[in-house]
């Protein structure tokens, strides 16, 4: 198995991202999965380093990333130490950092005989999920798409939550995390970017408009997001396959840190649907 962590895209005029590689040597012609990580997450959460080692021992070439402004930084990826990035962050500035990662794969394995740049697809967890449906919608270059307890639409999120009043007036909001214990900001700037791009940001479109294979995995005990969520997306693709994982909450039973050396039951199942999903 080559891991390649931690790898640094610089860009031009924006903040870094960091890039993970997994992928297994006896396989050629890997297709690409690209997986997104959710708000609040990372991409060393919890299990996804096993669940990409699952994913990669089955042949196929696991990328995650780090969204730019999740709040960790280049020297420290997994706390955040970086607050006023994550104040800063929007949906648009992920989906700017997807397309990037998406261009970076594109270039770091051309001439690869081991990994085919020109079989991408799209793992998204929670608000990940969301943001792998626009670009998938949008990015002719992803051939499949999946999503792990995806939300199923952005604005219940971001225009319903509290007093917009004040929002705008204070400039800034706190939301607690709940394994750091930190106060972590929202500039007003993230609600007027889902308003000046609501219809690009409009899930239930994009999910429509798709014409790629799409899996949709819950867990039907996620107390984050709901399943309905879920049956939501299935009801606007029906050619979409719908996969309910039984007793699986919303990061389906694993927590961080995660010291076991197997994924969860849930998660283990989850990856199953994933892979034979990916084999078709």
């Amino acid at each position: 198995m080559k891991i390649k962590k931690n790898i640094v895209l610089k860009r031009v005029g924006k903040k870094p991202i960091l890039i993970d590689v997994f992928f297994s040597e006896e396989f050629i012609n890997q297709s690409v999965v690209v997986f997104c990580h959710g708000y609040k997450g990372f991409k060393d959460w919890g299990a996804w380093n096993l669940m990409a080692e699952s994913i990669a021992k089955a042949g196929f070439c696991f990328v995650k990333f780090n969204f730019s402004h999740n709040g960790g930084t280049i020297e420290n990826p997994i706390d955040f130490s970086d607050l006023e990035a994550f104040g800063n962050n929007n949906y648009t500035k992920e989906l700017d950092d997807l397309h990037d990662v998406l261009s970076w794969v594109q270039s770091y394995f051309e001439n690869n005989k081991i990994v085919n740049t020109n079989n991408i697809n799209l793992i998204g967890h929670s608000r990940g999920g969301g943001i792998s449906i626009i670009k998938a919608s949008e990015d002719k270059r992803i051939k499949k798409l999946i999503t792990l307890a995806s939300i199923s639409d952005f604005g219940r999120r971001t225009a319903t939550v509290g007093d917009l009043q004040e929002w705008k007036e204070k400039g800034v909001k706190y939301v607690v995390n709940g394994r750091t214990k930190q106060q972590m900001p929202h500039y007003y700037q993230f609600y007027e970017d889902f308003k000046a791009n609501k219809n690009r940001l409009h899930i239930q479109s994009a999910v429509e408009k798709l014409s790629i294979p799409y899996l949709i995995i819950h867990g039907d005990e996620d107390t984050s997001i709901s399943i309905n969520e879920a049956k939501e997306l299935h009801e606007w693709n029906p050619k979409s396959e719908l996969e309910v994982i039984p007793k699986a909450d919303h990061v389906f039973n694993v927590k961080h840190p995660w010291n076991e050396s197997k994924l969860s039951k849930e998660l283990e199942s989850a990856v199953e649907v994933v892979v034979s999903f990916l084999k078709k």
